[in-house]
């Protein structure tokens, strides 16, 4: 009898530590869409805070059951220190600069990269009552907050036509996390589409064995 079932365990193995729950939700809603190589084998943690995704990336890292580990997060608000705190544990705990090659992030906020699904647009703000009028304007949810129906709510509109769309939208930011809006997901989207496992053994090998 042949085996149906997927054989992950010839899969490079990547974790993805999300920030919060928008965050979780986007991704698990692009790996719902099946955009993603067959090459990956994708597994998202919920950190449900940014101050909790250094340790949280740490434990994962020591614990060596992924090929690599990816953070997605907010810049959130100006100067950015919890940002730039999350970039400094991970780099020193490698003694390397190597967060550009693991931090997808969105300033000011997840939410730019959402509505960019429909919209071309540019947050100023991650403040979600100033945020609220151009998410209805273009989700139709009322009085956004991030409840969990309301997440549902955008989620579900989210297909693979607006998924192209997004990318187009992306094209036009900034991806230096000093500017708002900016965002460097498009960089990532491209190597998880592609398949091409060189950039995952690079970087593997890059964080095991960082003086060779």
């Amino acid at each position: 009898m042949n085996n149906v079932l997927p054989n992950i365990f010839n899969k490079h193995k990547i974790c993805i530590i999300c920030e919060g729950y928008e965050e979780y939700d986007y991704f698990n809603k692009l790996i719902e869409l099946d955009i993603f190589h067959e090459n990956y084998h994708i597994v998202l943690e919920n950190a449900k805070s940014n101050g909790q995704i250094p340790a949280m990336y740490i434990d994962k890292f020591m614990n060596d059951s992924y090929d690599i580990i990816l953070v997605f997060c907010d810049t959130d608000r100006e100067p950015y220190n919890d940002y730039f705190t999350i970039k400094k544990k991970i780099d020193d705990f490698h003694n390397l600069t190597v967060t550009n090659e693991i931090i997808m992030f969105g300033n000011p906020c997840t939410m730019q990269i959402i509505l960019s699904h429909f919209e071309r647009i540019s947050l100023r703000t991650h403040n979600k009552k100033v945020n609220a009028p151009l998410i209805e304007h273009l989700t139709g949810v009322k009085n956004y907050k991030a409840r969990r129906d309301q997440r549902e709510m955008v989620m579900n509109l989210i297909n693979l036509d607006n998924y192209y769309l997004m990318k187009q939208n992306l094209v036009f930011l900034s991806q230096i996390d000093s500017i708002t809006p900016s965002t460097n997901l498009l960089p990532f989207l491209k190597k998880l589409e592609q398949g091409h496992i060189l950039w995952v053994t690079s970087l593997k090998n890059k964080l095991e064995n960082p003086l060779t």
